[in-house]
């Protein structure tokens, strides 16, 4: 099953180092990541995990709960936990499930044969509240996620759901906003009094969440 954009995102029950979950109710109400692994006892997933424990605080204060996955056993997921920790300087503090029947693997269309036949590519979905697909990116097994980017489209996505603007190439958190195309000027001066227009098409506004 390919996800689009805006699909919902299949709901699973799963075993996981935290016990057993039903995805959808165990996010209830919260936004979601949900990041794949090759497998266990690999060593750019060692960094990953240890790095995406190290940044809970950030993803809380976003109401986002983050799960991984790999098709290792909980056996052996609870045996690695103790390398993230020792490599990191962080404990794994959020479930990673053990999908070694490949169900949650095949529902998210995280076995690219064409990459490997056996293992899950790094899959990464960006889930909202709703359970709607809001962001997939994949990476090649060799490269390392950059999480910082996950954060930063958690802020976009947050704040332009609740604004009508988007948010230009490498935007952070406080920059200038763009007003959405959708108004007219007349809409955006009440909404963004001030704004400033660079092209018709393109208009800048402080962030309105500031």
């Amino acid at each position: 099953m390919t996800l689009r954009l805006g699909d919902t995102a299949p709901d699973f029950k799963a075993e996981t180092t935290q016990g057993p979950i039903s995805f959808h109710e165990w996010k209830q109400g919260s936004w979601a990541i949900l990041f794949s692994h090759p497998a266990d006892f690999t060593p750019v997933c060692t960094t990953e995990l240890g790095r995406v424990a190290g940044l809970k605080a950030e993803f809380d204060r976003r109401n986002t709960k983050v799960i991984g996955l790999s098709v290792d056993t909980l056996q052996q997921h609870e045996q690695w936990k103790g390398d993230i920790a020792e490599v990191t300087g962080h404990a794994l503090n959020f479930p990673l499930i053990a999908d070694h029947d490949r169900h949650v693997s095949d529902l998210y269309d995280m076995v690219h044969p064409n990459a490997n036949a056996t293992l899950t590519v790094r899959s990464v979905f960006i889930v909202d509240p709703a359970n709607k697909v809001r962001l997939t990116l994949t990476y090649p097994a060799s490269t390392g996620r950059n999480f910082d980017e996950l954060l930063r489209v958690l802020d976009s996505l947050q704040l332009t759901d609740k604004h009508k603007v988007a948010t230009p190439a490498d935007w952070e958190h406080g920059q200038d906003v763009i007003v959405a195309v959708g108004l007219s000027d007349e809409e955006a001066q009440k909404l963004f009094p001030g704004f400033e227009t660079k092209k018709p098409y393109l208009r800048l506004t402080p962030d309105p969440s500031k």
